[in-house]
Formats: C-alpha cells, structure tokens, sequence
C-alpha cells in the first residue's frame, strides 16, 4: 500500500484535517506545529485528538507529520533567536506527544556566516539541552537544498548532527526529492547510487519519511523551488521510481508541491494508479 498524504491546515482541528485527508485518498497528513512565520501555536483538544486517532485506526494510516515553523533556528548568529528556536523545540515536542503516530520534522537551520562547523555545533548543543532521555517523539532532521547558508544539504552533515546527540534514539531523517535533486544528488538518473551513498554515510534505517516533489530547478542548482508532480525537472517516471523502489516504497510520503487541496487530490490519484500498475507488473 502507497502511504501518502500532503500538507493540510489543522485550522479546524487535528480531526477534520484528518477527514479532508479520507476525502482525497490520502491516508496521512502534515501540518504545522504552530504559525510558520511565527511562534504561536493552537491549544490541542484531547476530545479533537481521539476523534483523529479513531479515524487513522479506522482508515490505516500511516504517521503523520508535524512540521516546525520556519522561525525556529537552532544555529541563528543572534543568540535571543537561538534561545528562542530552543523553546519552540522543547514546546513542540510536547504537543507532538499527544498526537498519535506522528513524527517532528524540522530543517536543521541556517548558521548566517559563522560557517557550517560552528552551525553543526550549534544545533548540536540546542538538541542535547532540549532532548532528554525520556523522549519518545520520533525527531527527523530534514535533509534541504544548500542553499545559501542552510545546514543539512549534505547527508554528511545530517549524520555529523545524529551522531552528536547523545539521546540520538529517536533521531532519524527526513528525505525530500526536490531538495536532494537540487543540492546534487541525481536521483532521476542514478537512484540507486544515491541510495548507496545515504546508506554508506548515515544508513537507510534512518530514513524514516520523504517529501515527494518535483523540481523547478535543475540538478546541483541548489534552490529549493518545488514544483508539481510531473511538471518539474524530475518528471513522473523518476518520482515513480521512488515511491515503488523496496528501500522506500513503505514509508510515509507527504507532498509540498505547489498545489490547493484539489490539485493534492490529483497528483495523489495519479500516484496510487502508477503504484498499482507497478505491483500488478
């Protein structure tokens, strides 16, 4: 079974999102932990909640994803934004506990001149302070594009963070097509090797979820412009090749393609029909 979703607003409630979910065929989710421009987040209703986890029980779903804000900057030059991205962290991951079945995703962060080193050492220190022993929330460190000053757009870079973290347990990876397409990574043409090379460095166990999208922009290009499915420089016949290949293909997918519901609903069809036809094959 192709598990994929997209990213959906919670506005309404974890339930209803999970309602539009059902009605697009999807059978997961992401959304946002709090205002992406911003720190405020929603008061979790507990009632809201086991509507949601009885509704995923019923319609097999897959885990869902939590998404940090943009805001938070784990390795900022400013130390006010550092200490403020550590409360968001630590606030986040205890909501995130209250949802069933979901993972946290969060882009590693931007060192702003100081040097991908010092970043990497930054992150390094704000997960050791916030993650505790007793942490059970499944935390994915999204692998990005390069550009500019991000960290994580190399899979070095990811596993340097993993291996740093003392309660690195729950830590794991998040994948995203555009991303790894644009920061060098040839996954239309050498999927395989890409793969080898994730697992050499860091191994495919910690691959826990991708972001399927496709690519505005070419290869090595370093910009993060996703596009729709089929539309973009990867094309179909590439991203179905990730969703079918045996490392991944029983992961959780989510998209971020440039799309309202409808255009999910979509690209979600079309995506389950190319899945089908590969097993029938």
């Amino acid at each position: 079974m192709l598990n994929i979703g997209c990213h959906l607003s919670i506005s309404k409630g974890f339930y209803q999102a999970g309602l539009e979910a059902v009605s697009i065929g999807a059978n997961t989710f992401q959304f946002f932990t709090r205002n992406p421009r911003g720190g405020k987040a929603k008061e979790i209703d507990p009632e809201d909640i086991n509507k949601l986890k009885d509704l995923m029980e019923k319609n097999n779903f897959a885990p869902l994803f939590a998404h940090a804000s943009y805001t938070m900057n784990l390795c900022s030059d400013k130390k006010h934004i550092r200490n403020f991205s550590k409360m968001l962290l630590e606030d986040d991951l205890k909501r995130v506990e209250q949802i069933p079945n979901c993972y946290y995703i969060f882009h590693p962060g931007l060192h702003v001149g100081q040097g991908t080193k010092k970043g990497l050492e930054l992150i390094i220190d704000a997960l050791n302070e916030v993650i505790k022993e007793e942490n059970q929330v499944t935390i994915l460190l999204e692998g990005m594009s390069g550009k500019g000053s991000e960290i994580g757009g190399k899979i070095e870079e990811l596993k340097t963070i993993i291996d740093g973290v003392q309660y690195n347990q729950k830590l794991g990876i998040c994948i995203d097509t555009c991303h790894m397409y644009s920061s060098g990574l040839d996954i239309v043409n050498d999927l395989e090797g890409v793969l080898e090379h994730i697992d050499k460095v860091v191994g495919l166990d910690k691959v826990k979820a991708v972001h399927l999208n496709d690519s505005k922009t070419p290869l090595g290009s370093n910009n993060d412009r996703h596009e729709t499915i089929g539309e973009g420089l990867i094309g179909l016949e590439a991203l179905v090749k990730v969703i079918t290949h045996p490392v991944l293909r029983n992961l959780p997918f989510n998209l971020e393609t440039p799309n309202d519901v409808q255009g999910y609903k979509k690209e979600i069809q079309l995506l389950r029909e190319k899945f089908k036809t590969y097993l029938q094959d």
